[in-house]
């Protein structure tokens, strides 16, 4: 909500400046980050920032989206940002308080939070970031790559049948292969089901383990390490959010893992096919300002992706397995 600042709140609104000057990383939930301090034109910005759960990737994201809406509207623009800790009704929670709280424009990163704030508003507009296929999460039939209404965003979609042939590329001897995901993140299903059809079609035979949330991670890794020769993970939040406690159980057991995205490799895996989510972030953060300040339409704005994903691979563990890697991989920086 555009609001003209009188000058008899000026020492209030330093003083809340001051307050949030530093806080630059995702914040913990209920904390404010930014600066509401008035523009030249005397327009400020509020604008919700609704983090499902902090892990390196969403971290990225939220980092890239608010660097570039800084960068187009300085000082204009407040963020309060929120992290769910992994909990889809906290989400739900965050996007209501904001929505009463009469925000501008609310970021969802991640599904579940897309899915929450989507419930809360149809006239706020919302841009989501790291969702991966927007008509699965919104349950929008012959999805055409614009939303419509009130919500767009950026997908951290990549080539998933790329993915699927890095098992033929890396791991010519992998016949049982084991997809791991949380059952609760629609966008899982969506890619497991993509990258299954296409392991299949190469002649492997799949099986698909799901767990609930991250108290149950350790004990399915377990089974699928003993029944699996390789597994891909999707880009699963759940997942990125305890690759400690699933390399824990696939490293000893000599199972190597081909991953959705980098940092889920980084902790766990051999190899990926990544996008850059600090990027993604960024360019949701350039339609944020495009929104704000009347040049564009959300309404209007299809849902943007990331051009140019990269071949990484862990160097410690193919070392670790003894798997050659083709020079068109770039190593994952310690």
């Amino acid at each position: 909500m555009k609001k003209k600042l009188l000058s008899l709140a000026l020492t209030c609104t330093m003083a809340l400046s001051l307050a949030a000057c530093g806080q630059t990383a995702p914040a913990a939930s209920g904390s404010a980050v930014g600066s509401s301090a008035a523009s030249a034109s005397g327009e400020t910005y509020h604008v919700g920032i609704i983090q499902l759960v902090q892990h390196p990737a969403l971290d990225a994201a939220t980092q890239g989206f608010q660097d570039a809406l800084t960068e187009a509207l300085g000082d204009a623009v407040h963020f309060d940002v929120q992290n769910a800790a992994g909990d889809s009704a906290t989400c739900s929670t965050m996007a209501t308080q904001m929505v009463s709280s009469g925000v501008d424009l609310i970021l969802a990163n991640a599904t579940p939070a897309l899915q929450a704030a989507a419930a809360a508003t149809s006239e706020i507009p919302i841009l989501g970031t790291a969702v991966t296929e927007y008509g699965v999460a919104l349950s929008i039939k012959d999805f055409g790559g614009t939303v419509g209404g009130n919500i767009s965003g950026t997908s951290d979609l990549a080539p998933l049948d790329q993915q699927a042939a890095m098992f033929a590329e890396l791991l010519p001897d992998a016949k049982n292969i084991g997809i791991l995901y949380c059952s609760g993140e629609a966008n899982s299903v969506y890619q497991a089901d993509v990258v299954k059809t296409a392991l299949e079609a190469a002649g492997a035979t799949v099986s698909i383990y799901t767990f609930a949330d991250s108290n149950d991670v350790a004990a399915v890794t377990t089974t699928a390490c003993n029944e699996n020769d390789a597994l891909y993970i999707p880009t699963d939040n759940t997942a990125a959010s305890c690759t400690e406690a699933i390399n824990n159980v696939a490293q000893p057991a000599g199972v190597p893992i081909i991953a959705g995205e980098e940092g889920i490799c980084k902790g766990c895996g051999i190899a990926t096919l990544s996008i850059d989510y600090y990027e993604l972030g960024r360019t949701t953060g350039e339609m944020a300002a495009k929104i704000l300040t009347g040049e564009a339409d959300i309404a209007t704005m299809p849902i943007e992706y990331y051009a140019n994903p990269v071949k990484e691979y862990d160097a410690d563990r193919t070392d670790a397995l003894g798997i050659t890697i083709p020079s068109d991989y770039t190593a994952i920086a310690a």
